[in-house]
């Protein structure tokens, strides 16, 4: 198996447990917070969406999802259009809010068909490109893609587990 099959699997594996943790959410469920500082399934999603989207284009020279098929506006949150949640206050959590799965799915969609199309037209040796130089040692972009996947699926792994505690009240 190639690297690049490897890393389109665990994007997959993302694919496989954001559906989960979505499908079948009301919006109050999508949007509720079992504490007060807790991250909702609606930010949770919304939050991994926007990092890989904004890391893999970033690595791939290509726009963001986000802009270049108008999510942004679609969702129209109070945040800047560069805004990926990342440092958010419990507050700036509370104002990611969708009306339905329908929405934050669609979006994850989009995002994941760019990072598939992107990582199955990589070669090997594609992965060993430097794309970004502020880290000591440099990032290349095998470790960029390592790092997102590892991200989102934690990300993921979050949303399931609001998912199981809303269900279970």
């Amino acid at each position: 198996m190639k690297a690049t099959q490897v890393l389109a699997d665990g994007y997959g594996r993302i694919r496989e447990v954001v559906h989960e943790a979505v499908e079948g959410l009301s919006a109050e469920e999508l949007n509720a917070r079992i504490d007060p500082h807790a991250n909702s399934v609606s930010w949770l999603v919304w939050h991994l969406s926007r990092v890989q989207d904004d890391h893999v284009a970033d690595a791939s020279g290509l726009e963001q999802v986000w802009t270049a098929q108008d999510w942004a506006a679609r969702f129209a949150l109070p945040l800047p259009a560069e805004d990926t949640g990342f440092g958010h206050s419990a507050q700036q959590v509370g104002t990611v809010r969708v009306d339905s799965g329908k929405l934050l799915l669609g979006y994850f969609d989009a995002v994941h068909e760019q990072s598939l199309g992107f990582i199955r037209g990589l070669a090997a040796a594609d992965l060993e490109r430097i794309v970004d130089e502020a880290w000591d040692p440099p990032v290349t972009l095998g470790v960029r893609l390592v790092s997102v996947l590892a991200d989102d699926l934690q990300h993921a792994g979050q949303a399931a587990y609001v998912r199981g505690v809303l269900q279970r009240r």
